[in-house]
C-alpha cells in the first residue's frame, strides 16, 4: 500500500490524470470463441426440471476460458495502439 500512496502522491503533485480499473470484474462479459454450457444454477425457475443446461454467450467469473478470452481482447486492443506484446 505504501507504493500506491507514493504513486498517488506523485500523480497529484504532477497533475496527472488518474483512471480506475476494476480488476475483479475484468473477466466478466467477455465474448467466448467456443461453445460453453453449464448446469442450471440453483434458484433458477427451471432448476430441477429435467436435464437442462445453459449455453453461455459471455464469460463468467471462474470459467476456465475467461482469462484466455480476456487476454485475447487485451492483446488486440494493445496492438491497435502500437504496443508490442
Amino acid at each position: 500500500m505504501n507504493i500506491v500512496r507514493v504513486l498517488l502522491s506523485i500523480a497529484i503533485n504532477l497533475n496527472w490524470n488518474l483512471y480506475q480499473l476494476n480488476v475483479k470484474n475484468a473477466f466478466l462479459q467477455e465474448d467466448l470463441e467456443e461453445e460453453v454450457y453449464m448446469s442450471i444454477p440453483e434458484g433458477h425457475p427451471y432448476d430441477g426440471k429435467g436435464n437442462l443446461v445453459c449455453k453461455l454467450n459471455k464469460t463468467i467469473y471462474g470459467l476456465k476460458q475467461s482469462p484466455q478470452a480476456w487476454y485475447a481482447r487485451l492483446s488486440i486492443a494493445l496492438l491497435k495502439i502500437d504496443f508490442c506484446i
